[in-house]
């Protein structure tokens, strides 16, 4: 089988990451292998330079850099390999986490960030190089004022979880302009329904792609 790559993406407090073991074990069930990885994150360097941006103060082109560093780095290391081995490959957060963070939160340049996506995410092909790109990107949309009703009494917040309303807002309008931009690749979902809801849509969006029955 060909593998298959999966993106997870969201506002933090969105839920993305309760539905991602479960859609994981949905393929497993139908006898795929299965990895599971996280941007920033997913190598020992990737996870080094994560913690740098989640908790050190720079400025937004600096994160952009740094994130897509460790980006160069699990897909190296990880992402393409495990596609090659015919995997299925879900990821919480990809490219659009820094499109809505770096871009719409912070309000950086969006084309550097589209020479950056370009350059970081050629990847040479039989038929000639392509910008990996998830082949579906499942969007959990809520509002920023929901979410952060989440967040508050959780655990110690990183910087972006520390941030305000009106960031969040930015980051929702951030993803929105990517899902028009690629609507093919999106699969928006309500993230303020019920959890059994929410999963629900989920496995429909997949199912749609004929990739689980």
């Amino acid at each position: 089988m060909s593998g298959l790559f999966i993106s997870f993406e969201g506002i933090d407090g969105a839920g993305k990451s309760t539905h991602i073991e479960a859609l994981a074990q949905a393929f497993r069930e139908q006898g795929r292998r299965v990895s599971i990885s996280r941007e920033p994150g997913g190598t020992p360097l990737a996870e080094q330079l994560r913690r740098l941006v989640l908790n050190d103060a720079m400025d937004a082109m600096t994160e952009a850099l740094l994130v897509f560093a460790a980006r160069r780095d699990h897909l190296q290391q990880v992402i393409e390999p495990a596609l090659a081995r015919g995997e299925v490959l879900l990821c919480d957060r990809f490219t659009d986490a820094t499109f809505a963070y770096q871009g719409g939160g912070r309000g950086f340049d969006l084309d550097v960030l589209a020479f950056l996506e370009r350059t970081v995410q050629t990847v040479p092909r039989p038929g000639g190089p392509l910008v990996r790109q998830p082949d579906l990107t499942i969007w959990f949309d809520l509002s920023a004022e929901i979410a952060a009703q989440r967040l508050s009494g959780a655990r110690l917040p990183d910087k972006f979880e520390a941030e305000p309303v009106e960031f969040f807002r930015r980051v929702s309008a951030g993803y929105r302009q990517r899902m028009l931009h690629t609507p093919g690749r999106f699969a928006r979902i309500e993230a303020g329904h019920a959890r059994e809801a929410v999963w629900q849509a989920v496995l429909d969006a997949v199912r749609a792609r004929g990739w689980l029955v």
